[in-house]
């Protein structure tokens, strides 16, 4: 039975309360045995605060999936879960303590984390919230957080495994310090950026011979952590200064002067200052030459003892005032300001600091080489979409670098390490040792990424072989952004080979960036963010998701633009009115089982067969996650061909006096709107449950539908025949638009193919056509015509019926224009070898149709400005 739809699409009342009650009747809880499974599990967004637009647009096309698939029949579990992020959620609870007026050294290690674990359920609950919001069909029943208990004992065990294997070690490294949170970061957690710097040069003074030459340095205030000058040993201009000494001009020591072959003789001055503890460089020639390594600096980016007066100053303040005492002392030679690529933490945004520690080491090289072998087995390789992913996937693997995975945090997976009080002894395991009292566990904690990294496999209840992990697992779907392919794709990948054998999942779903209209990056700096649950308040949830989805390709970042949102909130108004109307014209009582296909028109079997190629489309490229040829095609489809066209044709057969024609028609209007709400369901769930409970229905919510397939109807027609007809209507109106005449002005008209031929129309068509253009239709005419271009053909009117040759003029040069436009695009893909080797036959042939095509339209526009022209 249907209901009534309201008179206006109001988006806050239709989206209010629905996600409660379908997460309340488990639409959403995975756990059908009789079906095949498939999985997604979300990307843990961090428990700092609300979700961005960048998540709603993740979240988007996961959840899209997921009910795209679910409606499929498969088994679908859309595990949701968080993620603790250590720096960041520490940094915000250091904020918060700070504004109370305490730090976490005041209450200590303990409460500092009771602290934060109040922070987490409480933005826990906002996320939940947003989630709700965002419509996120989430089974709630399995979700996880990275420091759950089942979790705190998966990165246990993989850190214990890994040590015992040799691939996890400590060892002391040149590493990425951040100096405001007072951590080391890994190489991926650092962003470069182009900063404005100085070179400073500076006179250094050879001890035994009274000579000087010239050092340039970018960090003057590292010169109390230099032990050496460095020359190259074939450079002759320095040769005899070889095991001399030269006089450091920060603090007056004698530095010896060696030769190694890292330096380059034509790079700045040919000498270079070696600080071992603060430069990757320098800390490799050090080790070659069996030099030491000190420190200047301490964890917070001030100067230590080692800097003697500037002891406790800040680095930057300590680079300006040595370098002002240096000159004074006359052996500043010159300073040179320049661009120079600045590494920042990408969670503080304050210039890292190259830093000696001693830390803890994953030994990546055995992991990445797994991984690169299994994806060369199509069995086991994860395939990305778009493919090219694949390559920076496997370059990055195959130049990887040790991963740094100690923080010097106490939020987080502290590392199950001990050391012995007296001896030193390292002892890992997951209690701790029996004498407890004569031991002293490690401080750090992990890396937040590498407990991530166990996400598709532990969440499933790993290291317990749980029926989850059974079922469920390798996962079936990854949506990430480009931009941590290297942070956690990969991560993922390696771990899931090395401790289940398999790929974590079978594709990853690459997407970009949203920046704003101009294409900028969005930014706290530029105020240009987009908050998502203030553009749900506006527009409401759909038109977001709908926004979000159809306006970008994979793998390709996208602009948010309003104006866009708003197109989407139309699209939506459009599709309610046209429900309205399809079920004010449906009898009472009518339900699916009354739909009759059996006496159908011309235009019932046109809607039907567009509706059969759309399902078929649709289909096909939502299993290519090409939602915006999907959004593209749904909207062309809702819009065009059903909204404006269809509705407007069925109008005569359902005021018809012939029941079976009516019956027909109001059948024809219920099985396409049907389909049309499954089809757009899981882009925009709620307004599509809303109509879908309005109309004649089987199932309590659109949520337990299944995907639509092809209507089968007996009846065909000429496809492009009825097109055609379309087209020449539109054209008609158009034409009177143009030469000011009344929409109902009557004209003489007359259609021909591409081949010349006369169109002779059904009478039913023409009598359509002459309804809807308000024209009579010839089915030849002779004398002065103007041509217009339509649909697989051309369209005829005498021109002494139109009141403006300058204008057909006008537009018939714009029309040769753009189609000679047309037919240079399309010689240019039919001599594209890669379109033509990587292109499937029937898009060939596609293209070569619509190349034809514009060539006949072409001819007879070309031949009416001829006759205007003479």
């Amino acid at each position: 039975m249907k209901k009534e739809l309201k008179t206006k699409y109001d988006h806050k009342e239709v989206e209010s309360g629905k996600y409660e009650n379908w997460v309340k009747q488990g639409y959403f809880t995975a756990g059908d045995k009789s079906k095949e499974p498939f999985t997604i599990v979300i990307p843990p967004p961090n428990v700092t605060g609300i979700l961005h637009i960048g998540h709603a647009w993740d979240n988007t096309l996961q959840d899209i999936i997921a009910r795209y698939k679910r409606m499929q029949g498969y088994d679908m579990l859309y595990l949701p879960g968080m993620d603790h992020a250590g720096i960041a959620t520490q940094a915000k609870v250091d904020q918060r303590l700070k504004d109370e007026g305490i730090s976490r050294y005041d209450i200590g290690r303990e409460k500092f984390l009771e602290r934060a674990w109040e922070w987490k359920e409480e933005y826990a609950s906002t996320i939940r919230k947003q989630w709700a919001k965002l419509g996120n069909s989430l089974d709630y029943t399995r979700e996880r957080f990275t420091m759950d208990e089942g979790f705190n004992e998966a990165v246990k065990q993989v850190f214990i495994k890994l040590y015992e294997e040799g691939l996890i070690y400590r060892g002391w490294r040149i590493i990425n310090w951040d100096p405001e949170a007072m951590t080391a970061l890994s190489n991926i957690e650092v962003v470069y950026q182009e900063d404005d710097a100085k070179m400073y040069y500076f006179n250094y003074q050879v001890v035994e011979t009274g000579e000087s030459f010239v050092v340039a340095t970018t960090r003057p205030e590292t010169m109390f952590g230099d032990v050496c000058v460095v020359v190259n040993p074939t450079d002759e201009r320095f040769t005899h200064l070889i095991g001399k000494h030269a006089i450091n001009p920060a603090n007056g020591q004698a530095l010896p002067i060696i030769a190694d072959e890292y330096i380059d003789k034509e790079f700045g001055t040919g000498a270079m200052k070696c600080t071992p503890a603060h430069d990757p460089n320098d800390y490799a020639i050090a080790e070659r030459h069996g030099l030491d390594k000190p420190i200047c600096m301490n964890p917070d980016g001030t100067m230590n003892a080692l800097a003697g007066k500037y002891e406790g100053m800040d680095r930057y303040e300590c680079r300006e005032l040595v370098t002002k005492e240096i000159e004074e002392a006359g052996n500043l030679s010159k300073i040179e300001e320049f661009k120079h690529s600045v590494g920042h933490s990408e969670r503080t945004n304050c210039v890292v600091e190259p830093y000696l520690s001693e830390q803890w080491f994953v030994k990546m090289k055995p992991l990445a080489e797994a991984v690169l072998n299994a994806q060369k087995d199509e069995n086991e390789a994860i395939t990305f979409y778009p493919e090219r992913f694949n390559k920076t996937f496997t370059q990055w693997l195959e130049n990887i670098e040790d991963w740094c995975i100690s923080r010097q945090l106490w939020w987080g997976h502290r590392i199950p390490a001990w050391y012995h009080k007296e001896t030193g002894e390292v002892y890992v395991g997951e209690e701790a040792p029996k004498d407890i009292e004569n031991w002293k566990q490690d401080e750090d904690v992990l890396d937040t990424w590498f407990s991530s990294a166990l996400w598709p496999f532990a969440t499933l209840g790993w290291p317990e072989e749980t029926e989850d992990l059974e079922r469920y697992y390798p996962t079936s779907t990854m949506v990430t952004g480009y931009d941590i392919i290297f942070f956690w794709v990969a991560r993922m990948a390696f771990q899931g080979r090395h401790f289940t054998n398999h790929r974590p999942f079978k594709d990853v779903l690459i997407h970009g960036l949203i920046r704003d209209e101009f294409g900028r990056k969005m930014s706290k700096s530029l105020g240009n963010g987009i908050d998502p649950m203030q553009v749900i308040d506006e527009y409401g949830v759909d038109a977001l998701r709908f926004f979000l989805t159809t306006n970008s390709t994979p793998g390709q970042d996208m602009r948010y633009i309003g104006a866009k949102v708003e197109a989407a909130w139309n699209f939506i108004n459009k599709l309610w009115n046209a429900s309205r109307f399809v079920l004010m014209n449906l009898p009472e009582d009518m339900e699916l089982s009354d739909v009759d296909l059996s006496n159908l028109s011309e235009a019932d079997i046109w809607i039907i067969t567009k509706l059969n190629e759309t399902i078929q489309h649709v289909t096909e490229n939502n299993n290519k996650y090409e939602f915006a040829l999907v959004g593209n095609e749904l909207y062309s489809f809702t819009w065009d061909s059903f909204c404006s066209w269809y509705i407007e044709l069925s109008k005569a057969s359902l005021n018809s006096e012939d029941e079976s024609i009516r019956k027909a028609t109001q059948s024809t209007l219920l099985v396409c709107l049907n389909a049309i709400v499954k089809l757009l369901s899981p882009f925009m769930p709620f307004v599509t449950e809303e109509i879908y409970l309005s109309m004649p229905h089987e199932k309590e919510s659109i949520n337990l539908e299944s995907w639509p397939t092809p209507i089968e109807i007996s009846q065909k027609i000429d496809m492009e025949q009825m097109d055609r007809m379309i087209s020449g209507i539109q054209k008609v109106r158009e034409v009177k638009v143009n030469n000011q005449l009344k929409p109902s002005a009557p004209l003489h008209v007359y259609m021909k193919d591409l081949n010349g031929n006369p169109i002779a129309l059904s009478e039913n068509l023409k009598n359509m056509f002459e309804r809807m253009a308000k024209v009579e239709y010839q089915t030849n005419m002779e004398g002065d015509l103007a041509v217009e271009t339509i649909h697989a053909g051309t369209l005829y009117i005498p021109s002494n019926e139109l009141q403006n040759k300058e204008e057909e003029l006008a537009k018939l040069t714009q029309e040769k224009e753009r189609l000679e436009k047309e037919l240079k695009r399309s010689q240019s893909i039919l001599t594209n070898e890669k379109f033509l080797a990587k292109a499937p036959q029937s898009k060939v042939d596609e293209e070569k149709k619509k190349q034809e095509n514009y060539e006949k339209q072409l001819e007879a526009v070309k031949e009416r400005l001829s006759v205007l022209n003479s």
